[in-house]
């Protein structure tokens, strides 16, 4: 047994079991060939360990519980076939060159920020998702990220390290801005941390309160069939790159009294949810309408270049000052077949 298990006159202390790296409930472990072929090369050597530990019941314990630790995340593992990613799109797996630098967006076991491994959870790749080179994310103040390149063949990966401003660099350079290790490891293995504070918030405009359309890269979100029923699910890249996989969405007409069509909203159907309970719940949670009983006016498949959406279409009516929808024909045409 190591000396590290060992106190003062040879007593011999418990070791505590190391958390894996924090997945959000409900969020799919995804992986990469390599990140699960790892592993399972970790589980083997773990296995090996336990059997050099012999009769040590105090080594036997710790790396049971590690093991079962690792099985669970090695049978919920996810792998994706990189293949059908496409090509000039962020998604998980891809290479990316952004501000002179390379990552590569992988899953939360594999990730290792000091090798320019991010997992697909953290604020930078939640950023870069969904993403084409030549985008430009605005951040706020100065920072700015701009997709450079996006790739899913090899590249060589950018070493980023913690590491002290520049003392000779010129004042009048902007240094990029440094990847800060997204995944803080939790106070107490009961009480994980939720969420990360992202690198900075997306600049928005000045002005009234808009209603903004929910846009999750990472979300869950399920595939029905024609008569709504679920037959699968997929993170909502997945379903907003043209793979044309069948997800449902709910549109909401505000009315005044006046039978006047005031405001329109949508919003995509959650995973095991229905299209009303979830319309339900975003207008108490983004309008403030709680109680209201909106009405089921039609539904139909809606399909672009990028997804096919089963649409419920819901009217209510309400007089309350509400959110403005954005502006733009991109998204009054949402609506054209409701």
């Amino acid at each position: 047994m190591s000396r590290g298990f060992i106190k003062e006159g040879d007593q011999e202390e418990i070791p505590r079991v190391p958390m894996r790296a924090y997945l959000p409930e409900g969020v799919p472990n995804y992986v990469t060939k390599e990140g699960l072929e790892a592993l399972k090369v970790e589980l083997k050597d773990l296995e090996a360990e336990r059997v050099k530990a012999g009769d040590n019941y105090i080594m036997v314990n710790f790396i049971d519980a590690t093991i079962k630790l690792l099985v669970d995340r090695i049978n919920n593992a996810v792998e994706i076939d990189l293949s059908k990613s496409k090509k000039d799109t962020v998604s998980f797996g891809a290479w990316v060159r952004y501000n002179r630098r390379v990552v590569r967006i992988v899953g939360v076991d594999e990730a290792d920020v000091n090798k320019g491994l991010i997992s697909f959870i953290s604020p930078v790749a939640k950023l870069l998702i969904g993403k084409k080179a030549g985008d430009v994310i605005e951040l706020k103040g100065s920072e700015r990220i701009e997709v450079e390149e996006v790739s899913f063949e090899p590249m060589e990966l950018t070493q980023i390290v913690q590491d002290k401003p520049d003392q000779t660099a010129k004042t009048t350079e902007r240094r990029p801005r440094r990847i800060i290790e997204e995944q803080p490891e939790p106070m107490a293995q009961t009480q994980p941390m939720v969420k990360d504070e992202p690198l900075a918030s997306p600049v928005k405009a000045d002005g009234p309160h808009r209603f903004e359309p929910e846009e999750n890269p990472i979300e869950f979100l399920p595939i029905v069939n024609e008569r709504g029923n679920i037959v699968g699910r997929a993170m909502y890249v997945e379903l907003h790159n043209g793979n044309k996989m069948l997800h449902p969405v709910a549109h909401l007409h505000v009315i005044n009294g006046e039978g006047v069509t005031t405001r329109r909203y949508w919003w995509h159907v959650a995973f095991g949810d229905t299209p009303e309970r979830t319309l339900k719940r975003k207008m108490a949670e983004t309008l403030g309408l709680s109680g209201a009983n909106p009405k089921l006016k039609r539904q139909y498949i809606r399909e672009t270049k990028n997804e096919k959406e089963l649409v419920y279409v819901f009217t209510v009516v309400s007089e309350a000052d509400l959110p403005l929808p954005p502006e733009g024909e991109a998204y009054s045409s949402i609506f054209d077949k409701d």
